[in-house]
C-alpha cells in the first residue's frame, strides 16, 4: 500500500472527500450536497486545515479542523450540554476535529489514527474537541485510545436522525 498523507487543498477536492464520506458515513446526494456548502463555508474560517490520504494518488480518507470558536453553529448546539456537564471550558482554547473519514476498504489500517495525531500535532492549541455519533463503534474506540474522554453524551443537532457526544482530548494525542 503506498500511503501518502499529507495537506490537502480541501476546497479543490471537496467533491472527492464527499464521496470517501458519503461511503463512511452513510450519507445521500442531498445531505452530501448540503455539507458541500458547509465544507466550503468551514475552510474560509482562519487557521482551518485539512489532510488527506491517498493510495495510488487515489484519496481514501481525509480530516480537517480548525480552532474552536464560540460563535460557529457547532459549538453555539453543544455549548449548553458542555455547561451542563461543567465542561463548557473545553470550548475555548480547542482545535475541534471537524471531520474525519476514510473509506471503509481502507480502515482499520492505521490511516484515521495517522490523520488525526498528525493535524492535531501541528495544532497551537492545548486540547482537541470533537463529536461523535454516541454508539460503542470503532470510531470512539479510536478517539478513547488517543486519550478523548466524554464530556457530554447524547448530544441532538438539529435534523442528526441519533445523538452524538462531544469528547476531548489534551494534546499532543497520546500514542500506542
Amino acid at each position: 500500500m503506498d500511503l501518502v498523507i499529507g495537506p490537502l487543498d480541501l476546497s479543490a477536492h471537496v467533491d472527492e472527500a464527499l464521496a470517501v464520506q458519503a461511503i463512511a458515513f452513510g450519507l445521500g446526494a442531498d445531505e452530501v450536497a448540503v455539507r458541500r456548502q458547509i465544507v466550503l463555508r468551514h475552510m474560509t474560517y482562519p487557521g482551518a486545515r485539512a489532510l488527506g490520504a491517498t493510495v495510488g494518488g487515489n484519496l481514501v480518507g481525509f480530516v480537517y479542523g480548525m480552532p474552536n470558536n464560540r460563535t460557529h453553529w457547532w459549538s453555539t448546539v453543544v455549548e449548553p450540554y458542555l455547561r451542563a456537564q461543567h465542561n463548557d471550558i473545553w470550548l475555548d482554547d480547542s482545535f475541534v476535529i471537524t471531520e474525519l473519514h476514510v473509506h471503509p476498504h481502507h480502515q482499520n489500517r492505521g490511516i484515521g489514527r495517522t490523520l488525526i495525531t498528525t493535524i492535531t500535532d501541528s495544532a497551537a492549541e492545548p486540547r482537541s474537541i470533537l463529536s461523535a455519533i454516541d454508539t460503542d463503534s470503532p470510531a470512539r474506540g479510536l478517539y478513547h485510545s488517543l486519550g478523548y474522554q466524554d464530556l457530554a453524551r447524547q448530544v441532538l443537532f438539529p435534523s442528526a436522525p441519533k445523538p452524538y457526544a462531544v469528547m476531548g482530548a489534551p494534546l499532543p494525542l497520546r500514542r500506542r
